[in-house]
This record gives C-alpha cells, sequence and structure tokens, in this order.
C-alpha cells in the first residue's frame, strides 16, 4: 500500500540523536513549518494539511522515535516526554531551520510545550492542537494538576486497553471489534460520523507505532491505591504521568514566541470529561470501586491547560466546533484558516 500523497516525499535525517524520518512537499521552500504527530499515529496524519499549506511556508513533519520510520530507540519516561523533545532539538539543528513554526497534536502538544522550554529562540510560532496538559493524563486533580494519589494512581501505561494494545502489535487493519485501530480513529479521534481522507493510509500510520514496554504502552507499576495501576519508567504513556511530565508555569520562558492553543469543541480524548480518564470512567461507573470525586475527581484536562498558558500569556485560544480530537482531519478547512493566519501573524 502506498501510504505517500502525490507531491510528498520522504527522507531520513541522521542527527546526533538518532535517524528521523521526515516527510517534505516537493519543491516547497520558505519559512520551515515543523509538523509533530500525537500518541498511536505518525506523520502521515499531516500529509493534507501540508499539502494545503500556501506559499511561502515549507512544510515538514516528523515520525517520533518509535512511530513510523523513525528510529525505534527505547523511551525514557523518567524524563517525561523530553526524549521526544531532544530529539526534535537535534533534527532542527542537522536540518539548520530553526527558528521554525512547529505544530502539535495531542501528545506532539507536550512534546512542544517542553521543547518551548528548552529551546524557546529556535521557535518562530508554537501551535497546540488539542495538546496532552502540561500535568500529564491521568492523575491529577484541580487546575493546579496536583496529584490524586503520590504514586500517580490511575496514569501511565496501566491504563491502556489490551484488547487494542494487542490488536495494534498485530496489524489489525479491520472493522468488526470497536477495540480496532480503524473504529478507535473514527470513534475518537474525528468525531462521528465524519470519515477522514486517506483512512487506510492513517490506519497504517496507527499501525506503525511500536509495542512493547519500551515502546507503547510501556511498563505498568500497581499501586495499593484506586484503580491499583501507577506509572512505570519505560514507554509511551508512562512519558505523560504526571509524576515524569509536569509543565506547571511558562512565565519564565524567553523569548516568548506566540502560541495559538487550537482544539476541537467536542473532543473525547484530551477533555475535562475524557473518555480515556479512568477517573472520569470511574466516576460514570464504566471502572468499579471509584472512591469518589474527593479522593480521585476527574482530571480538568482543558481547564489545566488554560491555567498554564495563563502563566505564558502570549497566546490565543481558537475552538473549532462541530470537532474531535483531530480537527485538522474532521474539520480541515476551518483548521487551516485559524493555523495560516497564526503563521502570517508571527511573521
Amino acid at each position: 500500500m502506498t501510504t505517500l500523497l502525490p507531491g510528498v516525499s520522504a527522507r531520513r535525517i541522521t542527527t546526533k540523536r538518532l535517524t528521523v524520518n521526515v516527510l517534505e512537499v516537493d519543491g516547497r521552500t520558505g519559512t520551515p513549518v515543523v509538523f509533530v504527530h500525537g500518541n498511536v499515529s505518525s506523520s502521515l496524519f499531516w500529509q493534507t494539511t501540508m499539502l494545503a499549506l500556501p506559499d511561502g511556508f515549507r512544510p515538514l513533519a516528523v515520525d517520533l522515535r518509535g512511530f513510523g520510520a523513525t528510529d525505534p530507540e527505547p523511551v525514557d519516561a523518567t524524563r517525561g516526554l523530553s526524549d521526544y523533545a531532544d530529539d526534535l532539538a537535534a533534527l532542527v539543528s542537522a536540518m539548520d531551520i530553526a527558528p521554525a513554526h512547529l505544530v502539535g497534536w495531542s501528545m506532539g502538544g507536550g512534546v512542544l510545550l517542553q521543547y518551548l522550554l528548552d529551546e524557546p529562540t529556535a521557535i518562530a510560532s508554537l501551535t497546540l492542537v488539542n495538546p496532552v496538559s502540561p500535568f500529564g493524563f491521568g492523575g491529577t486533580r484541580g487546575i493546579e494538576g496536583a496529584l490524586s494519589h503520590p504514586s500517580g494512581a490511575g496514569s501511565g501505561a496501566g491504563g491502556a486497553n489490551p484488547d487494542f494494545t494487542q490488536r495494534l502489535a498485530a496489524g489489525d487493519t479491520g472493522e468488526e471489534s470497536p477495540l480496532s485501530p480503524r473504529q478507535v480513529l473514527l470513534a475518537h479521534y474525528v468525531k462521528p460520523p465524519f470519515v477522514p481522507e486517506h483512512l487506510d493510509t492513517l490506519v497504517a500510520s496507527m499501525l506503525s507505532t511500536r509495542t512493547g514496554d519500551d515502546h507503547y504502552p510501556g511498563t505498568v507499576a500497581t499501586t495499593e491505591a484506586w484503580p491499583g495501576i501507577a506509572p512505570g519508567d519505560r514507554g509511551v504513556l508512562n512519558t505523560m504521568a504526571p509524576v515524569h511530565f509536569r509543565i506547571p508555569d511558562l512565565s519564565s520562558v524567553d523569548p516568548k514566541p506566540p502560541v495559538l492553543w487550537l482544539r476541537g469543541a467536542d473532543d473525547v480524548i484530551v477533555s475535562d470529561t475524557s473518555l480515556y480518564d479512568l477517573a472520569y470512567l470511574g466516576s460514570i461507573g464504566a471502572v468499579p470501586g471509584w472512591p469518589g470525586a474527593e479522593v480521585f475527581p476527574p482530571q480538568p484536562m482543558v481547564s489545566q491547560t488554560r491555567a498554564v498558558l495563563d502563566t505564558y500569556g502570549n497566546y490565543r485560544e481558537v475552538v473549532i466546533p462541530d470537532s474531535g480530537h483531530g480537527p485538522h482531519l474532521d474539520r480541515p478547512d476551518a483548521f487551516r484558516v485559524a493555523l495560516v493566519e497564526h503563521l502570517d501573524s508571527a511573521g
């Protein structure tokens, strides 16, 4: 199956850390715009957006380690999302493209928040698309992101559905099970009943995710606290556990490139009522034994992001109606208008 759209080419670029797969639009020059994908996906999710960018911008999309055709180096989750952010910094250096506009979706948005802390002078502008909360995914309460339990209970690799993981590892392209990658994409990556363009390519992109302890979902620890699982120290989902990834304040970033926070109004993954947050699932009876909102409230992911961006100041929030976790997929025109306006205003 051919996964590259006409006009898009791929090349592998060796950096001081690893060899990274990069997509480019043939013949395009101008100010670099680097797209960073989310979890269980790859650079292929950005192809239609890349092709639609106007002249004057040079679209590039990267595969993070363990996804797509980038080297499957192991992921040290104790560094939060820093393995990915450091890989991105090495790529930007190897290609000599700073300062670049950066666009990060979901987990990729968290990678760019870390990159913003580390390399603000290398950024022309930042666009965060339905980003993971600056306090990670699961196991926190309130807009200040306090841990619901010191162990990080309720976060990390133990929250992955084993059936979905098995289907991912097996390369399941079918549609019979609601836990097949195809059906998860249609139910949760976009807002139903929307069916995105090039669906088979997007499923192939999901299936490029490496699985196992060093990749997706990662290692699992246990805890006496509800729901019994805690983050391990390796693999993708543990990088976003709040005991490993926490960015509570952005006020010290200098300089402060402009930030666009772009999100779908009906996202069910990154949400104050996320269908992937064990605490929220407990509150609706989907996970047994929930100890109640006083002990383990749902994580207010969107509210946490807003609170942290308020410490930064130079940002704008745009909500795309009738859109899910991937507005670049299910509302591409509205997404591109907002993105291009941001890129143009940043200069």
